[in-house]
């Protein structure tokens, strides 16, 4: 956040509002290693166990840790939850809610490399490809990684000298 050149901002110092809308997959990992260990639900406590753990708390917990004073959404829309997080904190930039928007998504399934069963009607493809907007596209899988995109109205971009990727 301090570098200039990696068009960071600290929160710290920067008057205008940043807001986050964020999305997360089941927290697999909760199920699998926190849930079943009840020495370390005990120790931390059962509600913050949960707030570190859920995914209705992303957003406010990661604007609360990095002291972000604009809006903290978090959007649930099954495969499709990153991207409406963009258009969302789009909107935000519109509406003037806030000055940045941070916006993106995280899945990561714990364990890794299970595989998944396909089922005919169902959402994975019978042969492990996703062919997005493609014709011969029949379904999705199962995939990790982590994505987020600092947005801002272009005519502030330009005028604050923001390193600019995309319009």
């Amino acid at each position: 956040w301090e570098s200039r050149e990696n068009a960071g901002y600290n929160p710290e110092k920067y008057a205008g509002r940043i807001g986050v809308y964020a999305s997360e997959s089941l927290n697999t990992y909760f199920l699998v290693n926190v849930q079943p260990n009840r020495d370390v639900i005990e120790s931390m406590g059962a509600v913050q166990t949960v707030v570190n753990n859920d995914r209705d708390f992303l957003a406010t917990r990661a604007s609360f840790l990095l002291n972000l004073r604009g809006p903290s959404i978090v959007v649930q829309s099954a495969c499709s939850s990153s991207l409406v997080a963009v258009h969302l904190a789009c909107q935000s930039l519109l509406d003037r809610e806030c000055d940045i928007a941070l916006a993106g998504g995280v899945s990561i399934i714990v364990p890794n490399n299970e595989g998944y069963e396909h089922m005919d009607g169902g959402i994975f493809s019978p042969d492990g490809h996703c062919r997005a907007f493609d014709a011969r596209a029949q379904g999705t899988i199962v995939g990790d990684g982590v994505a987020l995109v600092a947005l801002k109205r272009l005519s502030e971009a330009v005028a604050d000298g923001d390193t600019i990727h995309a319009v």
